[in-house]
């Protein structure tokens, strides 16, 4: 006489092959054979549900008999247990999805964590640099301007990160400019950001100059004998090729002088010139709704964010130099 059909796998003495119900089990084979998941995925599959079936156990019951509230007991004890928010919601996910499929399967009757809601993840405060670190990257550039005298690239780079660290503006919205975007004259630039939208941008002197300086020495030298398009012959900002400069150009630029001015490449992309722009104004007293209008967001919530940088700086500076921040073991004895 065969054994009966053992309803889960049999335990081992490593966690990576410990016991789950084989529907669970069946479940990771999807995953691994049919979405190509890595050995490292599963592995971190089979941990977050290792641990959700051992909680469900000490209440009595699986995951076949699992209800919403198990559910939202289970990520209750997550929160309790002090894990970050990231955690609990990983963890969540792995149960979301087995439930999901088991269900979409027909092999559970229902999905018990369908209404079961997930931490929300703290928004991230953007990246700046100091204003030290941006004055290291704009006088490296402006040396090699300086040594390679009338050096293209120079003096297009340097015009460039001129432009988006003294506007702020996006990455698209510089590779866009043309020439009847920018007025050297009366200091301005137009560009035209998301949904359309189109916003006039103050230059400050040394965007004037730099930008004056390459249309004037640089810019000729990278004209190709023969324009691509009537959108390349208009572009302020041109590549390698004598095509308007890409997104990716830019990227590459940026990585280039941050080597060259000693600053991890890490550190650089154009949305952080343009998250530092930000907070550098609200560091010197600029008004939250000017900052708005001159970044082109939507809403002033979405500018509101660099108040917490700026905020969290003057606190980090609090904190490392005024002596009644620093916490000292004998002031608590006295």
């Amino acid at each position: 006489m065969l054994p009966a059909a053992a309803d889960s796998a049999q335990p081992s003495d490593n966690p990576e092959q410990a016991a789950l119900p084989l529907d669970v089990e069946d479940f990771l084979t999807h995953l691994q054979v049919e979405k190509g998941r890595s050995p490292l995925t599963i592995s971190a599959y089979r941990r977050d549900l290792l641990r959700y079936s051992a909680f469900l156990a000490e209440r009595g019951c699986s995951m076949s008999s699992a209800t919403p509230a198990e559910v939202a007991a289970y990520a209750g004890s997550l929160r309790q247990a002090g894990l970050a928010a990231s955690s609990v919601t990983r963890m969540l996910a792995s149960v979301r999805s087995s439930h999901r499929w088991l269900a979409a399967e027909g092999i559970y009757p229902g999905d018990p964590a369908l209404t079961v809601e997930s931490p929300r993840l703290p928004e991230p405060l953007p990246k700046a640099l100091s204003e030290e670190q941006v004055m290291l990257l704009l006088d490296s550039v402006e040396q090699a301007v300086v040594t390679a005298e009338s050096d293209p690239f120079a003096l297009r780079d340097r015009a460039l990160l001129e432009v988006l660290y003294g506007t702020g503006t996006r990455v698209s919205e510089v590779c866009g400019i043309g020439f009847g975007d920018i007025d050297l004259e009366g200091a301005l630039l137009r560009v035209m950001g998301k949904r359309s939208k189109e916003r006039i941008v103050p230059l400050g002197r040394h965007a004037v100059r730099t930008v004056a300086a390459y249309l004037d020495d640089g810019r000729p030298q990278l004209v190709p004998r023969l324009w691509r398009t009537r959108d390349d012959a208009d572009a302020v900002f041109l590549g390698s090729k004598g095509s308007r400069l890409t997104r990716q150009g830019v990227y590459l630029v940026l990585q280039k002088r941050a080597l060259a001015a000693g600053l991890s490449t890490s550190l650089i992309s154009p949305h952080v010139l343009r998250h530092s722009c930000a907070t550098h104004l609200l560091d010197n007293g600029a008004d939250i709704r000017t900052v708005q209008e001159m970044l082109g967001h939507a809403s002033v919530s979405t500018t509101q964010i660099y108040t917490k940088v700026a905020t969290e700086r003057l606190w980090q500076a609090y904190r490392d130099a005024h002596p009644r921040a620093l916490s000292r073991p004998s002031d608590a004895k006295s």
